[in-house]
């Protein structure tokens, strides 16, 4: 079997066969065969003809297999995890990963970086000092038998073929292929060990599924390839033109994570993170009904419970648990300046993605996988769409680091902001949902 003929196959509109794929992967995982740009040519390939849900559902399978797959099986509990198609301000997995846990699911949370305008939760879990998101298989294994929680960073030995398509995709303007992306999130998620998964489908400006239309697709290949292989999958497609809560930028993040847990968070990020928690537990069987899920999510989030899973979850992976009662602790920069309204007006709209661009030019995220993050640096929204303002009302506060940053930052939330006449009509933060 040669590349070039998989390549040509797959160009032309053909459908792979299961042992074209496994020749694809095996190059990937290996090098055997296939050359980097044999790879990024299949890859452009597929972005151009897509794949059958037949193909991607075989595609996601190999690629899991690429590595090491978890057994967990001898760790009492449901497992469960969550994943988010990346928007700004979502820091959702900090919330719901204690609360799941805190009612009794096991959550092995492999989690990603972030990239572009959107954060990423490692990034903002190493905002907390000492915290560690490269556990070996054995500190995995007690943390989920210990905490029922683990947030780590992916591998070297699960999916590597997805670790280096990803890279390849990166630079090859492949990343938005609804079967590529779909094969990546999967892959990685199969190999953890879990039986269930709650999809997250930004869907927005500062999502990269921008339309309805896009969000969909990729929600249904996720929700019938995850079934495809085993998963039962829960699949919502939320809304992501504002920015979720009012933090953008790491350490910022996680403290209004923190204030959350502690029943003082914003109403968008409360209800979200309860939603998707209550769905981990129904999916974990222990309840029967979507009500019950929910009732049993908002006691461990009106208790405390929920907060002291990630208390625990902290120090068990070498951080400094008094960050949850010392903000101080947190690298937050002390240099803040204030955007204000120039005018008078309803909040007609937020555009997230100006908003975690302007996050970025302070240092809070990268446009290259090697760039270094600066922790302390963010935004903090102080209105919200529909807010009425007045001239000389605040807007935003940053927290930067020098002024050429922060007059770049100011520009672009200049253009974030639009002004209505009359409030505008209120849009729902759960736009679909597949079961």
């Amino acid at each position: 079997m040669r590349a070039v003929d998989a390549i040509r196959k797959k160009r032309d509109g053909g459908e792979l066969t299961t042992a074209e794929i496994a020749h694809f992967v095996r190059g990937a995982t290996t090098g055997e065969c296939w050359t980097d740009y044999q790879l990024s040519a299949m890859l452009m390939a597929v972005a151009w003809r897509g794949m059958s849900p037949e193909e991607t559902a075989t595609l996601t399978g190999l690629m899991a297999n690429s590595g090491s797959r978890l057994d967990l099986s001898d760790i009492p509990g449901p497992k469960v995890d969550k994943h988010s198609t990346g928007g700004v301000g979502d820091k959702t997995s900090l919330i719901l990963g204690p609360l799941a846990a805190a009612c009794g699911v096991v959550v092995p949370m492999m989690s990603g970086r972030g990239l572009g305008h959107t954060g990423g939760t490692l990034d903002k879990l190493e905002a907390i000092p000492g915290f560690k998101v490269n556990l070996d298989e054995a500190a995995l294994r007690t943390a989920l038998r210990e905490v029922g929680l683990a947030m780590i960073g992916q591998t070297a030995a699960i999916a590597p073929a997805d670790k280096k398509l990803y890279s390849l995709r990166d630079v090859t303007a492949t990343v938005e292929s609804v079967p590529l992306i779909t094969g990546s999130i999967l892959s990685k998620k199969l190999a953890e060990g879990i039986s269930g998964l709650v999809m997250d489908v930004k869907c927005g400006r500062g999502a990269f599924m921008k339309t309805r239309e896009d969000a969909l697709a990729l929600a249904e290949s996720l929700h019938e390839v995850g079934t495809a292989n085993g998963l039962r999958i829960s699949t919502f497609i939320t809304a992501m033109d504002a920015p979720l809560g009012r933090a953008v930028g790491n350490a910022l993040e996680v403290i209004e994570a923190i204030e959350t847990l502690k029943g003082r968070g914003p109403a968008d990020l409360t209800d979200l993170s309860v939603l998707l928690a209550s769905r981990m537990v129904k999916l974990a069987g222990l309840v029967h009904t979507d009500e019950e899920a929910e009732a049993k999510v908002r006691a461990a989030l009106d208790s405390g419970a929920g907060l002291e899973v990630f208390r625990k979850c902290i120090e068990q992976q070498a951080g400094d648990p008094r960050v949850i009662d010392d903000y101080a602790r947190f690298p937050v920069s002390q240099q803040v300046s204030d955007v204000v309204a120039s005018t008078d007006g309803f909040i007609g709209w937020l555009d997230a993605e100006k908003i975690g661009m302007a996050a970025m030019k302070l240092g809070a995220g990268r446009n290259r996988a090697e760039d270094r993050v600066d922790h302390a640096v963010g935004i903090t929204l102080l209105v919200k769409p529909g807010d009425f303002v007045n001239p000389g009302d605040l807007l935003f506060t940053l927290h930067y680091r020098d002024e050429a940053t922060r007059a770049e930052a100011t520009a672009l939330l200049g253009e974030a902001v639009v002004f209505y006449d009359a409030p505008p009509r209120p849009q729902s933060l759960v736009l679909e949902e597949l079961e």
